[in-house]
């Protein structure tokens, strides 16, 4: 019976460390618009706008390379990054980054940050 106890103890916890922490670690990658905007002025950083090619058109931050989250090439363009190098995306709100994020996260991605709330904070945040 103690043995049945103690496989049923440690299954609860694996379970908790990968849907608790693991779901953590994506939410302790956005980065409020003070952080990600001191962050990306770091030469040799990725800035990916995730957005359409039409909203990447009608106003951008400086310095970001559109690939659209919702294009079917999306993974075959991501996966010509450089995955070691620290990499910051955006959309217009925040939530198509989130998804962006856990495909880059899930293609191995090693230092990804996502701007919380996307570019129409960023943009009522710049005087």
């Amino acid at each position: 019976m103690r043995m049945i106890l103690n496989i049923l103890i440690v299954a609860i916890l694996g379970w908790f460390v990968f849907n608790f922490i693991g779901n953590q670690k994506l939410k302790g990658n956005r980065l409020e618009v003070a952080d990600f905007n001191e962050a990306i002025q770091v030469k040799n950083v990725q800035l990916i706008d995730v957005r359409t090619p039409s909203e990447f058109k009608s106003g951008h931050i400086k310095g970001a390379k559109n690939i659209d989250v919702f294009s079917s090439e999306f993974k075959q363009k991501i996966n010509e990054l450089d995955k070691s190098k620290a990499t910051y995306i955006y959309c217009r709100s925040g939530q198509r980054s989130q998804k962006a994020l856990k495909i880059m996260l899930k293609e191995d991605f090693e230092n990804i940050h996502d701007l919380k709330g996307g570019y129409m904070t960023w943009k009522s945040n710049q005087n």
